[in-house]
């Protein structure tokens, strides 16, 4: 594959969804599964419900009425007889319905005098019927698929104890700069360390672990060893800076003395245009550039893409959505606005430097604008932040 240079943020994406390959899979406690992506498609175990069972509190009846009623039936203990006609016993919610139950009573709707049952039964009403939700070997979740809490309660309840999942991408940081200030109020034209606390956290919610963070200065031996260091032990290493090709920008010399084979190299969008993605034979790495909202951009742009193809997850369609706001973009350049959908209409944030973060902050997602200039009530398409 040839390098795409000042290519098109569409084409850059293209090659980043395409360039890598899913990761192993990994076997995990079900209860564990939140937010893990499923290796292989998952089969039901057992019925659901596993037997017919009462929907409702109240009386299971035999025959027709009135009823004697000679026990109860709790969630958990069976009755290990069947009931016979003119007899009833209390139910409990989920309790499993005997042989030879007509129907169930709620129990709001019953009169009992004594020991006998008085009311009116219509023919297997609230029976839950056995494998009315699924049969044992029915698929109930496919492969790729992100996990939610109700497909845990899901799996669980189908028998699951444990699940194939895809290994979560390991990811080293690399942050370069001899400008940042790790802690305090910066001085003396140092500036704080914004990208260092705030990655792992959008690593996290696109699925990966992060494994290690180092801070290098901008020299080129130190560049080449942390890389070299990172590539070894991580799936994925995303480096901050160093993208552009100034005098202390050393991340393509660095990247040419490990070997790596670089794919992208600058995109046409702004902001995020000197974002950079590479390869080795173990890993991938993104090249983020350096001011903060820039580097997110990178990473949504094409940090996604190539961490759900390696997560084995589908590739995510934009959706279009309606501006409420007049939208531009440089001649020949895409341009992600940050913003909000406000009733389904994309909002323009505040504060949309490149350098900015107090936008982004407080913003869902980016107005992803081709059009040298979209009026308001036109469509843009719409790329979620995760």
């Amino acid at each position: 594959m040839s390098t795409l240079i000042e290519g098109s943020w569409d084409q850059a994406r293209i090659v980043a969804a395409q360039s890598f390959i899913k990761l192993p899979a990994e076997e995990i406690d079900v209860s564990q599964g939140i937010d893990r992506t499923l290796a292989t498609g998952v089969r039901a175990l057992c019925d659901l419900p596993t037997y017919a069972t009462s929907a409702m509190d109240g009386y299971a009846v035999a025959g027709s009425g009135p009823w004697t009623i000679i026990g109860e039936v709790k969630a958990g203990v069976p009755m290990k007889t069947a009931l016979t006609a003119g007899n009833a016993v209390g139910i409990a919610t989920g309790a499993v319905i005997p042989d030879g139950v007509f129907g169930v009573i709620r129990w709001e709707q019953a009169r009992v005098e004594g020991n006998v049952l008085i009311g009116d039964a219509v023919e297997n009403q609230d029976i839950r019927p056995p494998a009315h939700e699924c049969k044992a070997g029915d698929v109930l979740i496919t492969a790729g698929t992100q996990l939610n809490p109700a497909m845990i309660g899901l799996l669980a309840a189908a028998g699951l104890d444990r699940i194939e999942v895809v290994r979560k991408p390991k990811v080293a940081l690399v942050l370069l700069g001899d400008e940042i200030a790790l802690a305090g109020v910066p001085t003396d034209g140092l500036v704080r360390d914004a990208l260092g606390p705030q990655l792992p956290g959008w690593l996290v919610k696109l699925g990966c672990e992060v494994i290690s963070t180092q801070y290098i200065s901008d020299e080129l031996a130190l560049v080449v060893d942390a890389l070299g260091n990172a590539c070894a032990i991580a799936d994925i290493v995303i480096t901050t800076g160093g993208t552009a090709h100034g005098p202390r920008d050393y991340l393509h010399s660095a990247l040419g003395e490990i070997n790596a084979e670089i794919l992208v190299d600058t995109v046409a969008v702004r902001p995020g245009h000197p974002m950079l993605l590479a390869r080795t034979n173990t890993s991938a790495i993104f090249g983020l550039p350096g001011n903060p909202q820039s580097a997110i951009v990178a990473l949504i742009s094409l940090g996604g893409p190539v961490i759900t193809s390696m997560l084995g997850q589908e590739e995510q369609q934009l959706a279009n959505v309606v501006t409420r706001d007049e939208l531009t973009a440089p001649q020949d350049f895409t341009r992600l606005i940050i913003g909000n959908l406000v009733e389904g209409q994309f909002v323009v944030a505040p504060y949309l430097g490149s350098a900015m973060l107090r936008g982004l902050a407080h913003s869902t997602g980016f107005a992803v604008v081709s059009n040298s200039l979209t009026t308001a009530g036109e469509t843009v398409r719409w790329l979620s932040l995760p």
